[in-house]
């Protein structure tokens, strides 16, 4: 299995993951190869021209699959005519956090504060194009609102700089929960069709009022095109397997993450209709990386 992420942070864990719990249920070693640059697209490439036999695996991801075809004037692959979907794996939500002794205490009070000064609240990210960056574009658009965004070098130093109080608010990943259990960050609300089971009494963009703010960094598996369809049912359900295994949701339930399933198709569909979300996304950041 190729991540097509460097090694240790929050995606590529999520590809070893996985990777562990398939090799225990096939009975043999699933190898872990991180073939990061380029926003994924390098490795997600090189996958796209493996030999289609079931034995070597991407795992996608909403930047690589969705987003980084809208960003990029060329990744090196179609993520619709070079991938075969295998099974979508799980989500793990965007969060509107605010610094701990912000005096923001619900995304109401966020917004109003914005739109009586418009241009004055920041908010973190952990680049430009990033699953924060636009996760903030969409609070922005459906709220009405004009904040300033301050893209970092990666989430850690965003996130140091939030809980610090040098910003004034994050639509961060649910790396942040760390900083919410310890009191440095408050979660206002998140970026998801449901409430989070690691964070229960914090409400959804929906009952806030904002509808339609979902935002995720979403993950599955895919395989180069032309895999035979026996290939791809047969992964398919060993990954199902590993999906509805209790240790596998009680790790990722851990992390906040929201664990998927299903059929090929449904993950097929469902990186279509991400694709096409994404496009009027970042159409309204207005960002280009190349």
């Amino acid at each position: 299995m190729v991540s097509p992420f460097p090694p240790g942070g929050g995606n590529d864990g999520v590809a070893r993951l996985i990777a562990q719990e398939l090799g225990a249920i096939v009975g043999q070693s699933v190898v872990v190869e991180n073939r990061s640059g380029a926003g994924g697209n390098v490795g997600t490439a090189q996958v796209s021209r493996a030999k289609p036999d079931g034995y070597t695996l991407v795992m996608s991801q909403t930047s690589v699959m969705a987003v980084n075809p809208r960003l990029y004037k060329n990744v090196g692959f179609d993520p619709v005519k070079d991938f075969e979907p295998v099974i979508y794996v799980s989500a793990v939500p965007n969060i509107l956090v605010v610094p701990g002794d912000s005096p923001f205490k619900t995304a109401k009070d966020v917004i109003d504060a914005a739109r009586a000064n418009p241009g004055k609240l920041n908010y973190a990210s952990g680049g430009i194009g990033s699953s924060q960056h636009l996760a903030a574009v969409q609070f922005a658009s459906a709220a009405k609102i004009d904040i300033v965004h301050v893209p970092y070098k990666g989430t850690a130093p965003a996130e140091a700089d939030l809980a610090a109080g040098h910003v004034s608010l994050m639509l961060d990943t649910t790396t942040c929960l760390p900083f919410v259990a310890s009191g440095k960050m408050r979660a206002l609300a998140v970026a998801s069709k449901k409430r989070n089971p690691a964070l229960p009494d914090v409400p959804t963009f929906d009952e806030v009022g904002l509808s339609g703010v979902y935002a995720s960094s979403w993950y599955g598996l895919s395989a180069p095109a032309g895999t035979p369809k026996a290939i791809i049912a047969k992964l398919n359900a060993e990954a199902n397997a590993v999906l509805k295994s209790p240790e596998f949701q009680k790790r990722m339930l851990a992390f906040g993450a929201e664990v998927g399933g299903g059929t090929p198709e449904e993950y097929g569909r469902f990186m279509a209709s991400e694709t096409k979300r994404y496009a009027e996304i970042v159409r309204i950041s207005g960002v280009k990386l190349d």
